[in-house]
């Protein structure tokens, strides 16, 4: 039985699992193979694991799998199916709270996951704490974020969270799911999105990702301003269209309209400029 608190919806058709299975290249019927590699080189952490209904499909992959799940009953249930599997590890507990690296033991990761919708964000930021060991992430999440996620700038789903998920990875809208793939069905439109890494980040001269993607929450903190006034508290307006201007942007540019690479060079630029501010504002 699903629990509402956890956000279950358990992936209940086995023919959109064999879609999913495809489209993540581990069916022995997928039009394109994962790139070759030694099963014991890398592992799968499938993240809210459920009744094992992708987990019986990541197994055939031969590489170990590791199944983090965090209600208890499923977890017991999960164990009767590692019996079965060799290369099967259940892992319980909050994947918020689970170490990937220590999971992996030197290994690269692949990862899946039916993530529960209302904590999307949390995970995927959890992810790319360990983006430098991450190959891909698969994951059914809420239709209108995976619609955020693959966002281009100038569209009206275009945020902080694409330009998160750019900066680090590559998003591609793999999969739209209807409901009744599901039991329970839930209350939105479903999607499958993978991510390869690494992202747009990895040719960029940022040093301090954390202070880049604060600057980043800032440019978006009211999506409808222009760049000038969302950070104020940065730099003057002036300052700030000066900065633009250098970089070939429009003056009166807002944050939705600039990809994560002008983005990054907006930032750099006001953050090279913030001793200088300091000590004019002083005089």
């Amino acid at each position: 039985m699903a629990r509402q608190r956890l956000g279950q919806h358990f992936l209940s058709d086995p023919g959109w699992r064999e879609k999913i299975a495809r489209a993540i290249r581990i069916s022995p019927h997928a039009m394109e193979t994962l790139p070759s590699a030694c099963p014991r080189d890398y592992c799968w952490i499938e993240v809210g694991a459920g009744h094992g209904e992708m987990t019986q499909q990541l197994v055939r992959s031969g590489a170990p799998v590791y199944a983090i799940e965090l209600d208890p009953a499923l977890v017991e249930r999960l164990k009767r199916l590692a019996q079965e599997h060799s290369n099967l590890t259940i892992v319980p507990g909050d994947v918020l709270q689970t170490d990937l690296r220590r999971i992996a033991s030197g290994r690269r990761i692949r990862l899946y996951g039916n993530l529960p919708y209302y904590i999307t964000s949390p995970i995927l930021h959890h992810f790319f704490a360990y983006a430098d060991l991450i190959d891909e992430i698969h994951i059914v999440i809420q239709l209108e974020v995976a619609q955020r996620l693959t966002a281009r700038p100038g569209s009206k789903s275009y945020g902080y969270l694409s330009v998160v998920t750019q900066f680090h990875a590559r998003p591609d809208f793999a999969l739209r799911l209807p409901r009744g793939a599901f039991r329970p069905p839930p209350e939105v439109g479903s999607a499958l999105v993978t991510l390869r890494l690494p992202g747009e980040g990895d040719r960029l001269a940022v040093q301090d990702v954390a202070s880049f993607l604060e600057f980043v929450k800032t440019c978006f903190a009211q999506k409808r301003k222009t760049l000038s006034n969302n950070l104020r508290d940065m730099a003057s307006p002036e300052q700030t269209r000066s900065v633009l201007r250098e970089l070939h942007l429009r003056g009166d540019a807002r944050a939705e309209q600039l990809g994560v690479a002008e983005l990054a060079a907006v930032y750099q630029s006001i953050s090279s400029a913030l001793p200088r501010a300091g000590r004019d504002n002083r005089t």
